[in-house]
């Protein structure tokens, strides 16, 4: 698997070139390699290699299979991360109505997902969750931590240190208020109406 080009051309508000250089072709194009590495170490055990050592104490397989969730996951939520960059912030469409029927005003969600992405310590996703029928906001420590099953993301924001470092510092609200300024939320919308399908 190839990783897969930033969805927008030129800078963005705030997020400095060089760190989405440094986010995007090193980090996550990281991921890609790993993701592709596990794959094929889990290749011959999928097709009939030696299974009897597997144990939940440690293991090949465990090891694997522990490494592929981390490793694939890290790769999906960056591209759903680059996915909705690139705009200029500006509310529209169904997502911002469901949104302010939902929290009251897009105000208050803004305000909910940025307090969510201060309490988290990688990931924080708006998605669609498929059992409740509902938008609800869910945090993650780790790419294999946190996620819900059933659920398709719509806004994904990166809120490792390394998102932001290289331009704020430590002060990762100013980040998050950044991220805001620069969401694409047609795309956002597109990937919400898509979610509910």
């Amino acid at each position: 698997m190839e990783p897969k080009p930033l969805p927008f051309t030129g800078s963005l508000h705030g997020i400095s070139d060089k760190a989405m250089e440094i986010h995007h072709d090193k980090l996550y194009a990281g991921y890609v390699k790993k993701k592709d590495e596990i794959a094929q170490k889990l290749q011959p055990l999928e097709r009939g290699g030696d299974l009897a050592s597997a144990n939940q104490t440690y293991s090949e397989l465990r090891a694997l299979k522990d490494g592929e969730t981390f490793a694939v996951n890290g790769v999906y939520l960056h591209e759903w991360y680059f996915d909705v960059l690139g705009g200029n912030g500006a509310l529209t469409g169904p997502l911002v109505e469901a949104l302010a029927m939902q929290y009251g005003s897009v105000e208050n969600f803004v305000a909910y997902f940025s307090a969510c992405g201060m309490a988290a310590r990688g990931w924080c996703v708006l998605a669609w969750d498929r059992h409740d029928k509902a938008l609800r906001v869910y945090t993650g420590d780790a790419h294999n931590q946190g996620g819900v099953w059933g659920c398709m993301p719509v806004i994904v924001l990166d809120v490792y240190e390394h998102a932001y470092f290289i331009d704020f510092g430590s002060d990762r609200k100013a980040y998050i208020e950044a991220f805001w300024k620069n969401l694409n939320w047609e795309k956002a919308n597109e990937l919400f109406e898509m979610a509910k399908r």
